[in-house]
């Protein structure tokens, strides 16, 4: 993308952010329900820049005066955060000014900061190695990547309760020295009225009851949400087929137009230590008559499914899911058990280990979000390592193994997976 679209892209989400300070007449009137600033500081609190609101809570259970927002603000100041932290920060600052002038901290030149974009970014180095032993017996089948990946994430407040977000995104081929163009991967807009939300636009299509195991992908349409621990969500639009991991089409050529129609549900219940949750999801396109295993008569995709994780304790996590597609004649169905124990996260020192076995059908995992099932080889079944480690703070590092055969063939594959991420 050239320098000017993403100028232009930049001045849009500059003019749609409109200002959201409240008078501050009154240091002891509550800041509102919904009001933006409970978001930013459950996000700091949940990186640990801010302490909470004196009884710990984080999430707006209950509202607060202006001045105990400022005294949290301050607290965190002192602090000194860098990065997207301090951007957030400065916000609220700006927001809670005067309720800060009156506690006697300096603030200054931060009206700057407050109701533009927000700016974060990833910077990924992904490697990614396949091995499949031929139809026919013969030599393996190989194949690897070696590639960076730039994302930008703006957001924009609209107002109390609307915002806008994007992900800008580039590639870069290291085997071959060729980068792509930056591209728009999503941009909606989101607004939130306690517990309903509404997403319009470019946004995630994913099938978050069952980890990911149907589909993680980005599709264009609507989707509104209600509730917090029990939720419902319901959303429809079109897909675009290309992004579907059916290598068996690909590899032939097959034409994957026209996007399918798409309609989605979810009915979800999560509390501290258990999440159970179900789906329904449909997608017609002419497309699908193309898809090995399938029949030549059908349009559609019917794919339901179930998931669930809890906590065996402080540390382990155990989770699985199962889904299956209705309307396929073969490789239907999915289904996934993993074992996680802790975890890395962004903080320098933090790990974590995995293990997996999944075994995944091309006619029902259609962009399924594991990492080892790469450039459309889902038609396998097997067991999956996973070792991740943040050996400095804003860095990330994880590999993935996975050693199966495939459905189709009965053959062994294997696949290796590497990543480092930079946050800024």
């Amino acid at each position: 993308m050239k320098k000017t679209v993403v100028a232009a892209l930049a001045a849009a989400f500059v003019v749609g952010a409109t200002s959201t300070t409240f008078a501050a007449a009154n240091p002891f009137s509550d800041v509102p329900a919904g009001h933006w600033a409970y978001n930013s500081v459950a996000k700091l609190a949940a990186e640990g820049v801010i302490e909470g609101y004196g009884d710990g809570t984080y999430r707006g259970d209950r509202n607060i005066t202006r001045y105990e927002m400022a005294q949290m603000v301050a607290k965190a100041m002192a602090k000194n955060p860098s990065g997207a932290n301090k951007a957030e920060l400065d916000r609220l600052a700006a927001e809670f000014r005067d309720e800060l002038d009156a506690l006697g901290v300096r603030v200054s030149n931060l009206e700057k900061y407050a109701d533009k974009v927000t700016w974060t970014g990833e910077l990924r180095y992904r490697y990614w190695n396949n091995r499949e032993k031929m139809r026919d017996g013969g030599d393996k089948w190989k194949r690897s990547s070696n590639s960076l990946q730039m994302r930008f994430f703006p957001t924009a407040e609209v107002n109390d309760h609307w915002k806008l977000k994007a992900r800008i995104t580039a590639n870069h081929d290291m085997s071959r020295d060729e980068s792509s163009s930056f591209k728009l991967t999503y941009g909606y807009a989101e607004g939130t009225y306690g517990k309903f939300q509404v997403k319009l636009g470019k946004q995630e299509l994913l099938s978050d009851v069952d980890q990911g195991l149907v589909v993680d992908d980005y599709f264009s349409g609507a989707q509104v949400s209600y509730g917090d621990k029990f939720k419902v969500l319901l959303e429809a639009g079109r897909w675009n087929l290309e992004n579907a991991d059916v290598y068996s089409v690909k590899d032939e050529g097959v034409d994957l137009d026209p996007p399918a129609s798409y309609q989605g549900a979810e009915l979800s219940y999560d509390i501290d230590k258990f999440y159970i949750g179900a789906a329904l999801r449909h997608f017609r396109s002419d497309a699908f008559r193309n898809f090995v295993g399938y029949g030549d008569h059908k349009k559609n995709a019917t794919i339901w499914s179930v998931g669930t994780h809890f906590n065996l304790g402080p540390d382990f996590v155990l989770g699985g899911a199962y889904a299956r597609n209705s309307k396929a004649l073969q490789y239907k169905t999915a289904y996934n058990i993993a074992l996680d124990y802790k975890g890395a996260n962004k903080e320098r020192g933090s790990w974590g280990l995995g293990v997996a076995y999944r075994y995944i059908g091309q006619n029902v995992g259609l962009a399924p979000t594991f990492d080892t099932y790469w450039d459309g080889r889902t038609n396998k079944r097997g067991v999956e390592f996973i070792a991740s480690w943040s050996p400095l703070h804003n860095t990330l590092t994880e590999l993935r193994y996975f050693t199966g055969k495939t459905l189709d063939t009965k053959k062994d594959t294997q696949t290796f997976f590497g990543r480092v991420s930079w946050f800024f």
